[in-house]
């Protein structure tokens, strides 16, 4: 498999690869970062409270991100986010969920966005953002 036979290097990098493969399997991979957390990419331009969760939006130079979170996962609950950027169709993401709903994205370099969370029959929206 590795060639135990020939130059030392072979055999050393044989057992560099399995130690390595070992030490993931006891180890499993690195944590998350408190970074990491988001699903959407780019900066928080804005957070919209509900009595169980909340709306948050982030924005990249070309893109808007929306996701309705729920404060303590774990139970089914009805929950929706839409994004809409003004001239465009709203993308939503709606049904039961235990944690999120969403990411939503989308393009809006130089165009204001809209965003609408439900999260159990509460509703909030923004209005028109990120102009």
């Amino acid at each position: 498999m590795f060639g135990w036979t020939g130059t030392g290097r072979t055999v050393l990098h044989g057992l560099a690869v399995l130690t390595t493969a070992g030490a993931l399997i006891l180890t499993g991979p690195a944590a998350p970062s408190a970074e990491a957390a988001s699903v959407c990419s780019g900066r928080p331009q804005k957070t919209v409270s509900l009595a169980a969760g909340e709306l948050r939006i982030y924005k990249t130079r070309d893109y808007a991100c929306a996701l309705t979170v729920v404060r303590i996962p774990g139970a089914w609950r009805a929950m929706s986010v839409s994004l809409q950027p003004r001239g465009g169709h709203p993308v939503v993401d709606g049904r039961a969920f235990t944690g999120q709903a969403g990411p939503v994205t989308v393009h809006a370099l130089n165009r204001c966005v809209r965003a609408s969370g439900t999260l159990s029959g509460e509703t909030v929206s923004t209005g028109w953002i990120l102009c």
